[in-house]
């Protein structure tokens, strides 16, 4: 599945058509021959061109229900995230509808008010990790996808579809990368159990100390839960307080986490890489302006929109389809706190 974007000009160049006939057929402005529409809608099949013709959008049609705990557009992957998959579900012939949800409906396995299951083509969850409410929504019978999910979700066997960035491949990365660097006492910062993504990241951490040779100290580690105050100074520099010995080097869950984390070394004392290596992980804006700039992962979020929007219009058109996992790749971005 083609995540380029292809015009209308790419379509018309290819089948040596302009593009105002193109765009009559999906328009729905001026006649156009059958063949000639035939003929169009095939190339655009063939070069990825995801948008229905005006016709099929009068068939088609329906509301999408985007369901999140918090504001999407409050941080870096959500900002990109939903404009990528608003612009693309419309594409696809449907109108989408945000429903936030809150802590209580989710303790109460409860939908949001004005929700109806009945008038919603399709659902979408980000945001969403916990178990019971993933499951509670797939009991639905609509056609769902979710970004990400609960810790360990893909071993467990659940009706929808999960689209998510890669993480492991890219985690390795960082961390052979300190370890090839010279550090022997690494430390993993997060709550491993906060999401599926967050815990693969740790799998991936691992992962490179075993095959290097190194013990998985959790005593090094950070691992409190997501509900801690990862994001004060004055937290952080009470959990490295509390470690046995300081590491050679963090590996941060996200960019988030290592920015605060990098704020309490500095307030020790300590130099990056000098002393001690970060890493991260998002490829946030922020990583690159920071001092020294952070050694991170970057997630393209508006791929993984686009793509989720994507399924979702299939898992609709053929709700019977097997369910599948779905991987985006991410790229290292070698920043200057790693040597």
């Amino acid at each position: 599945m083609s995540l380029k974007r292809t015009t209308m000009q790419d379509i018309a160049d290819a089948c040596g058509l302009s593009r105002n006939t193109v765009s009559k057929i999906y328009n729905g402005r001026g006649s156009v021959p059958e063949a000639t529409r035939r003929l169009v809608l095939a190339k655009a099949r063939e070069l990825g061109y995801h948008q229905l013709p005006a016709a099929e959008k009068e068939l088609r049609g329906g509301t999408i229900a985007l369901l999140t705990q918090h504001k999407l557009l409050s941080h870096n992957f959500g900002a990109y995230f939903i404009t990528s998959f608003t612009d693309q579900i419309c594409r696809s012939g449907y109108t989408m509808k945000i429903y936030e949800v809150s802590a209580g409906e989710i303790a109460a396995r409860r939908l949001p008010p004005h929700f109806d299951p009945e008038q919603t083509a399709g659902i979408l969850g980000i945001e969403l990790f916990d178990r019971d409410y993933l499951e509670m929504i797939c009991s639905l019978g609509k056609p769902t996808v979710f970004v990400d999910g609960y810790a360990r979700a893909n071993e467990v066997p659940i009706r929808c579809d999960f689209v998510s960035m890669e993480n492991i491949a890219s985690e390795s990365a960082l961390v052979d990368r300190m370890i090839a660097g010279g550090a022997r006492k690494l430390s993993f910062v997060g709550d491993i159990e906060h999401c599926n993504s967050f815990h693969e990241r740790w799998a991936g951490f691992c992962g490179s100390l075993d095959r290097a040779g190194l013990p998985i100290d959790p005593e090094l580690c950070i691992l409190k839960e997501d509900s801690e105050l990862y994001g004060d100074t004055e937290w952080l520099l009470e959990r490295l307080g509390e470690l046995p010995e300081m590491p050679d080097a963090f590996a941060c869950a996200n960019d988030f986490l290592a920015i605060h984390l990098m704020t309490a070394l500095k307030r020790m004392g300590l130099s990056i890489p000098g002393d001690v290596m970060l890493a991260g992980f998002d490829g946030s804006p922020e990583a690159s302006v920071v001092e020294p700039s952070l050694a991170t992962a970057r997630i393209p979020s508006a791929d993984i929109g686009r793509l989720a929007a994507l399924l979702l219009a299939e898992r609709i058109r053929l709700p019977d389809f097997p369910y599948h996992w779905t991987y985006v790749k991410t790229t290292p971005v070698w920043g200057n706190s790693i040597p």
